[in-house]
């Protein structure tokens, strides 16, 4: 662990690359069993007679392998937390298209905003814009996450 950053560290149009996560069929059912089992996430079969044509990823899976990436990459050096009220959330999630087996994720965060919180005047909310695009280029998941990182301590 490095210097610890705070919320004034993040500022609004830093670009951060979160690195990439190779989807594999096991994922991809291990994930549709647990949390979202319908047919196209669970059996190649199934998946070729619906319109995906083909075994696809859970829109919940993709956006679990964002925050992974967000989390492992941007996090570990963060005075990031939630209060007792909780994270703030995440606002405008997209699917935007199928992710399958075999394809390599990147994940990218973009800071859009730096806002005092108004429960906890001790943390800003760090509005962030995420993005996961395959090997192609297209983007599969956009979202904004709204993340709750500690202000500097007075006496730093």
């Amino acid at each position: 662990m490095g210097r610890l950053l705070y919320a004034e560290d993040y500022e609004k149009g830093a670009r951060h690359d979160l690195g990439s996560h190779k989807v594999t069929a096991e994922e991809i059912v291990t994930f549709g069993r647990t949390y979202d089992p319908q047919p196209y996430h669970l059996d190649e079969e199934a998946g070729r007679a619906s319109s995906f044509g083909g075994l696809i990823a859970s829109g919940w899976n993709t956006a679990a392998i964002w925050m992974r990436l967000y989390v492992t990459t941007l996090l570990p050096d963060a005075a990031a937390e939630g209060t007792v009220e909780g994270s703030p959330g995440v606002d405008e999630l997209r699917f935007l298209h199928p992710v399958r087996p075999g394809d390599v994720l990147t994940g990218t965060c973009e800071i859009v905003a730096s806002l005092p919180s108004l429960s906890a005047p001790d943390f800003r909310i760090i509005r962030n814009r995420g993005r996961l695009l395959n090997a192609d280029g297209a983007e599969v998941l956009t979202l904004i996450l709204n993340a709750r990182f500690r202000c500097r301590p007075k006496n730093s």
